[in-house]
């Protein structure tokens, strides 16, 4: 037990001796640009779980870059379309509704047009249809966004996987050598380090994202719910 201590005790200020190391590296190597540096540390970490962590990195970004669009099109001006479907109603009726409906993008236009579509069933079948309709779109504005999810939580557990391995090699060569020199262990330290880092950067670029992605489902399926509320209201003073 007191020599499983003493070399966890050793292994500990070689830890730190290598951050001291690396931080002195940095000090004389000013010259490097970010992306010259950022490319030498991955290739540093090995390919085996940096290739994974980038991999997780790519897709990740692809679901959300695709996310942001679809949500950013789907958005509208609700009001403005509350406004033009109660003008359409009481010049054209449903019909004229329909057809403002039909030139309007968005999923409270398409939810405003399976409501007016049954309003002519009354006023009950059309507010089935529009909550139904509304739960269709909401499954469409959350489409892939647990596999955002996914990756958020896959980065860091693939680093610190690297992590342990490369803890584990340093152990290894530790035993191989007969010896806890520096020399012997920086190598797998310096592993376990960096891959924790990329994937601790992995995971807070997509966690933003989400949360930016979230925040903007949220955002338009309150204006659904609020408008369908008022597409309601407007059906009920059409039929009287």
């Amino acid at each position: 037990m007191k020599k499983v201590v003493n070399v966890l005790s050793v292994t500990g200020f070689m830890f730190f001796g290598a951050i001291q190391s690396t931080f002195a590296q940095e000090a004389v190597e000013e010259s490097r640009t970010f992306h010259q540096e950022l490319k030498l540390r991955f290739i540093e970490g090995g390919p085996e779980f940096m290739g994974i962590v980038l991999l997780a990195l790519i897709l990740g970004l692809a679901i959300a870059i695709e996310r942001i669009i679809y949500l950013n099109m789907a958005t509208t001006n609700t009001k403005k379309l509350v406004a033009s479907v109660d003008d359409a109603l009481s010049s054209g009726g449903v019909e004229a509704a329909k057809e403002v409906c039909r030139n309007s993008k968005g999923p409270v236009a398409s939810i405003f047009y399976q409501g007016l579509d049954r309003v002519d069933e009354g006023v009950e079948a059309a507010e089935k249809a529009v909550v139904s309709y509304g739960g269709v779109q909401m499954g469409l504005l959350e489409k892939n966004v647990s596999w955002l999810s996914l990756f958020i939580a896959l980065a860091p557990m693939l680093g610190f996987m690297g992590t342990v391995i490369g803890m584990i090699d340093a152990f290894d060569r530790i035993a191989i050598a007969n010896d806890i020199s520096p020399a012997v262990v920086a190598g797998g330290i310096k592993i376990a380090l960096l891959t924790t880092v990329f994937g601790l950067i992995v995971a807070i670029i997509l966690q933003i994202l989400y949360n930016y992605i979230v925040s903007k489902i949220d955002s338009i399926v309150n204006n659904m719910e609020d408008s369908s509320i008022q597409l309601i209201d407007l059906l009920v003073k059409y039929k009287k």
